[in-house]
């Protein structure tokens, strides 16, 4: 049995430990949060006890941690987790500095301790059957890749202060998957903004609409567009266009229902958010990652994937802020 502790017992945090009670030989063993009610409410829906957070990395209840918590927080669990020896699934992004995300990288190299990063689109059953197809040369090389992607809503000012940017909280899923499609690298990138939902975005410093252009060094681009505010759901799309064809991932919807009048066909909405659109890869990325530990294979994406993205929306912040293009660094 794989006895996982879960750091964060939020939102996110119980999407997790919901997926661990689904996958055999691994369960929650033990939960933490700084918010003791939460905590409480999933001890009650996992029968894990509480434990604070130190007491958690260092159980010998516990073989692998996920750490759930807010992005100001995860370097030290990072560093502890791998001090313990502890395996480690860590949520989006890391951290907020490239170099703090390279100061983990060495903590868990040192530990040789197991890490994933959960970018889960990537385990999306449509994304990843479109990666499949394109892997398998059915729309021969790559040319450009395009992904939106649109909330239903935008968050509160207060969660946009401290998120980062929309660079680094929201699209840094989109520039993971770019680099999952595209195959290679970006060198270059050029990003624009515009605050068109809500001026209080804008007075905090923050877009709510934007756009990147990514280059490569072949050549290859990306388009990836995202927005705040989608009023007909959660608008999540994918197209690659090859030399010999295109691949396109369309948006799931509520249900397959279509109702045809005088007045025309209609559908049904996009699903309404990500906890519902991406049900199935969170399952899919816990699966992997207890796999994983199971075989002794490394998790994928790793760490080195989390800086890559990281790294992107960095860029993407600068260029954004002076209007340039930026080159990305490689190392």
């Amino acid at each position: 049995m794989l006895n996982i502790g879960i750091l964060g017992c939020g939102r996110i945090g119980a999407v997790h430990a919901g997926s661990i009670s689904r996958i055999d030989g691994a369960r929650v063993s033990a939960v933490s949060d700084a918010i003791p009610a939460a905590a409480q409410t999933l001890a009650e829906k996992t029968g894990a006890p509480v434990r604070d957070s130190a007491a958690l990395i260092d159980s010998a209840e516990v073989d692998a941690v996920v750490i759930g918590t807010p992005t100001d927080t995860h370097y030290g669990l990072i560093h502890a987790a791998a001090k313990a020896g502890k395996a480690i699934f860590c949520e989006k992004p890391i951290d907020m500095s490239a170099d703090r995300i390279r100061d983990c990288m060495s903590a868990v190299a040192a530990a040789g301790v197991p890490f994933m990063t959960a970018f889960n689109r990537r385990f999306d059953p449509n994304f990843a059957h479109l990666h499949t197809r394109l892997t398998a040369g059915d729309i021969g090389a790559a040319e450009i890749v395009t992904i939106l992607s649109r909330d239903p809503s935008p968050p509160p000012v207060s969660y946009i202060k401290s998120s980062g940017g929309i660079f680094r909280d929201m699209m840094i899923h989109d520039l993971d998957m770019a680099r999952f499609l595209l195959g290679e690298e970006p060198v270059t990138v050029f990003a624009v903004g515009s605050a068109l939902v809500d001026a209080e975005i804008g007075a905090a410093g923050d877009a709510d609409t934007a756009a990147v252009t990514l280059t490569t060094a072949s050549g290859k681009i990306c388009q990836i567009s995202n927005s705040r505010r989608a009023t007909y759901g959660y608008d999540q799309r994918i197209e690659v266009h090859g030399a010999a064809g295109m691949l396109r991932a369309a948006n799931v919807q509520e249900h397959t229902i279509e109702v045809a009048t005088a007045a025309g066909f209609a559908t049904a909405p996009a699903q309404h958010f990500f906890l519902e659109r991406y049900e199935s890869a969170y399952l899919a990325e816990m699966e992997h990652f207890v796999e994983a530990l199971r075989t002794g294979n490394p998790p994928s994406p790793g760490i080195v994937d989390g800086l890559r993205a990281q790294v992107l929306a960095d860029a993407a912040t600068r260029s954004w802020a002076s209007g340039q293009p930026v080159k990305i660094p490689l190392d």
